[in-house]
């Protein structure tokens, strides 16, 4: 058996089934022969965001595996990686290496060498025979604790090399959590019932351990409110009345007013990581209980209360346990979802002009309130792009069930979304997946939604064309009054039509409705879709954390 049949018989028996990649690697073949199915991508940072979404729609129970050459392929893919990283998505890379008679010649671009700062792990094939010992490793790091992308780098010299008969059969690596110290759960239960105000902030974690009800029992026991990570957005049903909805850089009123109400935070499943991107809880001064399954995250960047190791599910479930233990019975607290639904309506009228808005050029808050309204959550996977995209849907946006919703915010290039949503549709290809993004973001990797459509994964794409740069307008003034520097210019529903998908154009407000309803019954008729909203240039008001101005 050669090494990358191997490699390929290992993937299958650890149920992998799809291998997103770009070429040339040996890889690819030997996976077809093996009946993985090679999605090849147009731009290797696309292919791996594909596995990316692949990999968090499946709760990372499925990891995602990319492959691609040594060279352009491996230097290509670098801001994929680092976005998976940053959003702790458990991703396979298979680079090819360079032989090794010059693999240590400079300036060689090496990935074992230059993706130790952006994996969990990377190791290098020097001996053919240890391939079964190499990929139990990084596996088992893709299983457990905290999750990200792992790295086996095959030189090229090694990948078609002849290797003995195993011992033993390949057996798949189990999944090894840990519960938290009974200690530091009975003091936490503790702190949460002496509280004055206490709220949750949960974070991607708690999707990873599949923890949502453990979640929503917690809180429904102690009457807490509930806000999620921009990645944990879709861990807490935002239909719940004990939902704040997501805070970071844009936050919604109930988040922001519990923020400043609360005296005790519980993160779970949370990195508490100082982001002023994602993570608006630096700008209080709170005390914390932090539940989190990596020990890099404890005291990071907060004085904690309590630390706790462990799975969000099994934590969840031993304060739940401790909760009950030490309440006086058929003692409740119900105060808190009459005060966020008044919250959240006062800030919902601040918005109403907005959200309903009839100006031409379309307000993106429009489409965004029309697509909520046409299309059910639990029937979606959405997902955002940078900039003024993710500033505005991310408030408003009311995901209802896990996984509906794949937020990101840490470190990423424009055009993510793209990928993530064709990763997604080859998750759960019965559901609606959606990725809604600005001119800039298509400009960076628009034509990978050829591979969809060549690939047959139809998905919805939604370029929110305002022609220009908006979110740079107070940034780039001289510039832009002198050179035009924020200016763009397209037609992106005729360019996904040339390439083989349906499209639409739309600049009417009252047909955004039916314009969704159609592109939806192309996507369940097998094309992939786009549909153009020509938007007003208007600044992204969410941006400020504060209510627009009136109309």
């Amino acid at each position: 058996m050669r090494v990358m049949d191997l490699i390929a018989d290992t993937l299958k028996r650890e149920g992998v089934s799809t291998l997103f990649a770009y070429p040339t690697t040996p890889i690819i073949e030997a996976a077809a022969a093996a009946g993985i199915r090679p999605i090849l991508c147009r731009q290797e940072r696309v292919g791996v965001d594909m596995a990316h979404g692949f990999a968090r729609v499946n709760n990372g129970k499925k990891f995602g595996v990319f492959a691609m050459q040594y060279g352009p392929g491996a230097e290509n893919a670098f801001s994929g990686v680092a976005t998976a990283y940053s959003d702790s998505a458990p991703v396979l890379l298979l680079p090819l290496g360079q032989a090794r008679d010059i693999a240590q010649t400079l300036p060689i671009f090496r990935s074992s060498r230059s993706y130790a700062a952006i994996t969990k792990s990377v190791e290098e094939v020097t001996l053919p025979n240890e391939i079964p010992n190499i990929l139990r490793r990084a596996i088992g790091a893709l299983r457990s604790g905290r999750l990200g992308p792992v790295m086996i780098e095959v030189p090229s010299d090694v990948v078609g090399a002849e290797i003995g008969e195993q011992r033993a059969p390949y057996r798949p690596v189990r999944t090894t959590r840990s519960a938290g110290d009974a200690r530091d759960i009975d003091d936490a239960a503790r702190m949460l019932l002496d509280a004055r105000c206490p709220m949750v902030q949960a974070g991607q974690g708690v999707l990873y351990a599949e923890a949502t009800a453990e979640l929503v029992e917690l809180a429904e026991l102690l009457d807490l409110p509930v806000m999620t990570t921009f990645e944990g957005k879709s861990a807490f049903p935002e239909d719940h009345p004990l939902s704040l909805g997501t805070g970071g850089i844009v936050l919604t009123g109930p988040a922001k007013h519990y923020l400043a109400e609360s005296d005790l935070v519980l993160a779970i499943g949370s990195s508490l990581t100082r982001h002023s991107l994602v993570n608006p809880i630096h700008a209080y001064r709170k005390k914390f209980i932090h539940a989190t399954n990596d020990s890099r995250d404890l005291y990071k960047g907060y004085e904690l209360d309590i630390g706790i190791i462990g799975d969000a599910k099994l934590v969840l479930r031993q304060l739940i346990d401790a909760v009950r233990d030490l309440r006086p019975k058929g003692k409740r607290n119900e105060a808190a979802a009459p005060a966020i639904a008044r919250v959240r309506t006062e800030w919902l009228q601040t918005w109403h002009a907005k959200l309903h808005s009839n100006e031409v050029p379309i307000s993106p808050y429009r489409v965004i309130n029309e697509f909520m309204r046409v299309i059910p959550a639990a029937e979606a996977i959405v997902t955002h792009d940078s900039g003024s995209p993710r500033d505005q849907i991310v408030p408003f946006y009311k995901a209802t069930t896990p996984n509906s919703y794949i937020g990101w915010g840490k470190s990423h290039a424009l055009g993510t979304g793209l990928g993530l949503a064709i990763g997604a549709k080859v998750a759960a290809p019965d559901k609606f997946c959606v990725n809604f993004m600005g001119d800039a973001a298509f400009g960076m990797t628009g034509l990978d939604f050829e591979t969809s459509v060549r690939c047959k994964i139809p998905i919805l794409t939604v370029v929110l064309n305002n022609s220009m740069m908006a979110i740079e307008i107070d940034h780039m003034k001289l510039s832009n009054e002198r050179y035009g520097t924020i200016q763009l210019g397209g037609n992106y529903a005729n360019i996904a039509r040339e390439l083989g998908g349906w499209s639409e154009r739309v600049d009417d407000p009252a047909k955004i409705g039916d314009a969704f309803l159609r592109a939806r019954r192309q996507t369940e008729e097998g094309r992939s879709a786009l549909l153009e909203f020509i938007t007003g240039s208007e600044q992204n008001f969410s941006y400020r954390r504060q209510p627009p101005p009136k109309d």
